[in-house]
């Protein structure tokens, strides 16, 4: 039986998004390998943003103008050519920082461009369904990469090789799969540029963008900052911690997403407040590992893994869906892509608590971050627009 359309797309997100974050986990890999410190590879990690937002920004527009396959379909051969960098960087470590950035590129021309499409094929479905469609997807993906990855590097020969040989099998699989998927969307016949008109609402402005980067900011910090401070304690089966780590946190995002629609459905902010209290519960859980040793401060990365993840799969999902509020349909990829791209700055978080942390401890900078959270969605509280535009 044939795949419904949006299933296909959803499979090419799928391995996007697997290839995004199979690197999460090799960072005990790199160390014992070749050498790497924590602070080189957290840049490699943030590397992935220098080839993320300048696509996200160009090919959601190629997107709106020419149609969603014209970005989709070349997309998966970047994301195939950045796991042969990848490959190629354990023989060349300067090559790891372009493998990430062919990485960030290939996400870069899904994203916008794949919700977009994701909302147009579930047009029958009942209203935010493309949005969650989406954001399942790619959590999914997300968390199955990082976990894959970690178990393989984990017990599996050659772990500098084989995580990226199977994201390169399931990207052929997609290819095949998404090449023939109908595309409704009319090539567009005004080709100037012009200003979104989501971003110019107070909504946007100030209801969204303040709090965005917080999406993948509390992710990164659960997967990246956390399961190197217990590394000592586990260490034959660091590495698969951390993909199992990774795996929790972004997995926990994509199965909570029925519970977020149900807060979405009685207005988004309710969606975006709970998703708020549990990341300050989870920089709590993450505090306790700052001043624990022993097997407790294992049981509470566990714990904060599993609030940071609901954090960021709730902010993920309304954001998401409020954004597919605001857009009109010949803006939606690019209004999208502007989301992920503020989404996206939240990387740089476990970069920052990296460079702070020597001087005022991993407790200080945990409490600093569940402090700014709160702000960005304060800023908010009294962002309303009386007409949003209907999609």
């Amino acid at each position: 039986m044939m795949l419904s359309p949006w299933v296909r797309l959803a499979v090419a997100l799928f391995a996007v998004s697997w290839g995004a974050n199979q690197f999460a986990p090799m960072q005990l890999v790199y160390r014992e390998h070749l050498g790497l410190g924590s602070g080189s590879f957290t840049a490699m990690l943030a590397s992935y943003v220098v080839g993320l937002i300048p696509a996200l920004l160009y090919f959601g527009r190629v997107s709106d103008r020419f149609g969603r396959r014209a970005v989709i379909r070349p997309m998966i051969p970047v994301g195939i050519v950045s796991s042969l960098v990848l490959i190629a960087g354990a023989a060349v470590p300067d090559l790891l920082y372009l493998g990430r950035v062919l990485a960030g590129l290939a996400s870069g021309m899904a994203f916008g461009a794949g919700t977009a499409w994701m909302k147009e094929l579930s047009s029958t479905s009942p209203a935010g369904a493309g949005a969650r469609r989406a954001a399942m997807s790619l959590s999914a993906g997300f968390g199955c990469g990082a976990l894959f990855a970690g178990v393989i590097a984990q017990w599996l020969p050659a772990p500098e090789l084989l995580p990226y040989l199977v994201h390169i099998v399931l990207m052929v699989g997609a290819l095949a799969l998404v090449w023939s998927v109908p595309d409704a969307r009319v090539r567009a016949t005004d080709l100037v540029a012009k200003p979104l008109s989501a971003l110019a609402t107070s909504r946007f402005r100030w209801g969204i963008a303040p709090w965005a980067p917080w999406v993948f900011g509390v992710a990164t910090v659960s997967f990246a900052t956390l399961p190197p401070l217990v590394s000592e304690s586990l260490r034959s089966t660091s590495v698969a911690f951390t993909g199992l780590v990774a795996a929790l946190t972004l997995i926990t995002g994509a199965v909570i997403q029925p519970w977020a629609k149900r807060w979405s459905q009685q207005d988004d902010a309710t969606g975006i407040r709970v998703g708020i209290v549990l990341g300050v519960l989870g920089f709590g859980a993450a505090t306790v590992v700052a001043y624990t040793h022993g097997a407790l401060p294992v049981v509470a990365i566990v714990v904060a893994a599993f609030l940071l993840g609901s954090c960021y799969g709730i902010l993920l999902g309304s954001g998401l869906a409020s954004v597919e509020k605001l857009s009109p349909e010949d803006e939606l990829a690019q209004t999208v892509a502007v989301f992920y791209c503020l989404i996206y700055v939240g990387f740089a978080v476990p970069f920052v608590i990296s460079l702070l942390a020597p001087h005022v401890g991993y407790a200080a900078c945990f409490a600093g971050a569940a402090l700014l959270m709160l702000l960005s969605v304060a800023v908010g509280r009294k962002a309303k627009d009386p007409h949003l535009t209907p999609t």
